[in-house]
């Protein structure tokens, strides 16, 4: 394919019907005007200026000289847009969106057919608008996103409160409370950024009122009807990341017009995300761009309905750059067929189903409340801690069971099912299954994990507390995997109380009693399929380099201070100080968070977050330090929050939140 020229219009300011003027970055292929060309629009909270731009000009660019325009807008009260930003994938937001699209399609150098695209945030939006309707726009990629608001993103998880909740309220807070850039906007720089300081939410205080699967969180959910999503997807998750559920669930609810693909990868786009092996985005996306924006028949149609990468006998690591394993791909997604276990009379994980009227076998469960530091994040940025480590730290607090070794080789792909009978001596607990690869040498690999606060077993929408002592039947569908467990090796079925600090505790300290005679574990098996090599990128180092002024920085500690009975997890994270060259702006983003807990006191749980950020150029420069804290008793959530900021030296303006008691809703 012939490359194209294309221009690169740093900022165009596009007004709203409300008069709210919006920022964006467009590449734009040389003569578009005479020769109209599709676009695709991505539309994020991120600050185009500094913080998407190494991502934006690994991927626009190529888009550009393809003949595909790039536009990427700030949302409201981000960037260089005007306003204040109003939540999370708002009526508003969403409103805008279809604005922008139908601004697109009407330009003079746009065909009509526009595509949305995005990760994470743009990843979830693109296919809210798509549920939307607005007429120009013909597809979306989806990479890193959700069909479920509630249960696979960064607040809740069947009923548990996760950890990430607070933190992504943290950045969200620092990241809207950043200055935009005076060489775009102007002398209103002050003025907008005063704004934005003075009215800028504190998001934590909307989300945790929200504890149920309430219409809050049905909004934007397009699980609720996928039917209306009529338009053609692609949807990209990675297994390294939180949300590797999506793509099954998005082929099953889209069956005829979306496609599934799934790699190794943290919550980064494929053609530069870790563990490698990545795969060629540009590529993909150009065609899937070509076929539904332009008409271009070229095979897209033809692609198998699912592909994903099978992670074969990966062992846990500090850093993981390769995962080892081979790629698959299925024509049409069918729910798999199921390999069962049961725990047998001696406590080993056999294959089979639990024996129908067996004597009752009951075994405690009651981990220490620091169990769970070797699970990483539930949405991971780098290849190193933050992915689940060993999990024989987890495993000495936990109730496991495990095969003999195998004989052959087994290799899995879906979503794994626990059964059990249990019950529980308090009305809210958690119980957390994972399912690890036991190597010869003794490490263990977690392979996948669900969580389930126990009031939430028949539903999220109504939860039934538990009545103290009586055996329930608890089913738990852990989290999508695709893994090879080689022979010699041992699966394991490793189940806690505690999964800390990704997971906030239960209100008191429960213990729950498993009759492990009615324990029953599903695999799913991989099934036909066909093998086949990804594509890699064609630039295997797509990422532009910009001045670097100071380091960057990473830590990631758990201190036991066994004197005080205390067990701390500590994340530190210093992204150094870089400055574009083409614009001369140098940022550095600083994260200190720290998460206490006391192993035995569920009330004695804190979490603080800490986010400094700095912009600067020759004779400006001003920082903002935004603070977030979570602590909890027995029938409340604590929450409070600070912003300060600075221009030069001198402080001019701070802000805080109040402490808020939002009660906990058996959680």
């Amino acid at each position: 394919m012939t490359s194209r020229p294309f221009t690169t219009i740093e900022n165009q300011w596009i007004t709203l019907a409300d008069g709210t003027r919006l920022a964006a970055r467009i590449w734009m292929p040389e003569g578009a005007e005479t020769d109209p060309v599709p676009a695709v629009f991505e539309f994020l909270p991120y600050r185009k200026r500094d913080g998407t731009s190494p991502r934006d000009e690994s991927t626009y660019p190529v888009f550009a000289a393809a003949g595909i325009a790039g536009v990427r807008v700030d949302i409201r009260g981000s960037g260089e847009s005007d306003g204040v930003i109003d939540g999370e994938y708002t009526e508003l937001e969403l409103a805008n969106a279809c604005e922008l699209i139908a601004w697109i399609a009407a330009q003079p150098w746009s065909n009509g057919s526009v595509g949305m695209m995005g990760i994470s945030w743009g990843g979830f939006n693109c296919l809210q608008v798509a549920a939307l309707r607005p007429p120009a726009l013909k597809a979306v990629i989806s990479i890193a996103s959700t069909t479920d608001r509630y249960n696979d993103d960064i607040h809740y998880k069947n009923g548990c409160h996760l950890s990430a909740q607070l933190s992504w309220a943290a950045t969200m807070l620092a990241y809207q409370s950043r200055s935009p850039d005076p060489e775009i906007v102007g002398d209103r720089w002050r003025e907008m950024w005063m704004e934005r300081l003075e009215n800028e939410p504190f998001f934590l205080e909307e989300w945790l009122p929200h504890q149920r699967r309430d219409a809050f969180w049905k909004h934007g959910s397009i699980g609720e009807d996928f039917s209306a999503v009529a338009i053609p997807s692609l949807v990209i998750a990675g297994w390294a990341d939180g949300y590797r559920n999506t793509p099954l669930l998005a082929v099953e609810g889209m069956p005829d017009r979306s496609k599934a693909l799934i790699g190794p990868w943290i919550h980064k786009y494929p053609h530069f995300a870790w563990p490698k092996p990545r795969a060629d985005f540009h590529g993909e996306a150009i065609a899937f761009w070509n076929r539904w924006l332009r008409g271009e028949q070229n095979g897209t149609v033809a692609v198998s309905q699912v592909r994903a990468y099978i992670l074969d006998a990966v062992k846990p690591a500090p850093r993981r750059d390769v995962d080892p394993g081979f790629w698959i791909s299925k024509d049409r997604w069918q729910a798999p067929e199921m390999l069962n276990f049961y725990v047998e009379a001696f406590g080993s994980l056999t294959e089979g189903h639990p024996i129908p009227n067996a004597s009752a076998h009951p075994v405690s469960l009651k981990s220490p409340l620091d169990t769970g530091t070797a699970a990483g994040e539930w949405f991971t940025l780098k290849p190193d801690a933050e992915l689940a480590g060993d999990q024989r730290i987890d495993d000495a607090g936990s109730l496991t069971f495990q095969t003999a070794p195998l004989t052959h080789t087994l290799d899995i792909f879906g979503r794994p099912e626990l059964s059990v009978m249990l019950s529980s001596d308090a009305p809210v607990a958690n119980l957390i299954a994972r399912i690890v690869d036991v190597h010869p040498d003794g490490s263990a690999t977690r392979v996948a994990f669900g969580v389930l606060n126990l009031t939430h077993r028949n539903g999220n929408a109504e939860p039934q507390p538990m009545t103290p002592g009586e055996p329930t039947p608890i089913r738990l569908i852990l989290d999508a995997c695709g893994y090879r467990f080689r022979p010699g090796h041992r699966i394991r079925l490793s189940l806690s109380s505690a999964y800390w600090p990704m997971v906030l505790p239960a209100p008191t300290d429960a213990e729950l009693t498993l009759d492990i005679a009615t324990l029953g574990l599903a695999l799913p098996k991989l099934g036909a399929h066909d093998t086949f090599e990804m594509k890699q990128p064609d630039n295997p180092n797509p990422l532009p380099t910009y001045i670097e002024h100071a380091p960057s920085e990473t830590r990631r500690q758990v201190l036991r201070d066994l004197q005080a009975n205390r067990t701390s997890y500590t994340i530190y994270e210093d992204t150094g100080l870089f400055e574009h060259p083409g614009t001369g702006l140098s940022t550095r983003q600083v994260r200190d968070e720290v998460w206490s807990i006391s192993p035995g006191d569920p009330q004695s749980m804190t979490g603080t977050s800490v986010w400094t950020c700095d912009m600067l150029r020759p004779g400006w420069f001003v920082r903002t330090v935004s603070t977030s804290h979570i602590a909890c008793t027995k029938t409340d959530w604590l929450i409070s929050a600070s912003v300060v900021a600075y221009e030069g030296d001198i402080k001019v303006f701070e802000k805080t939140f109040p402490q808020k008691a939002i009660p906990r809703d058996l959680m």
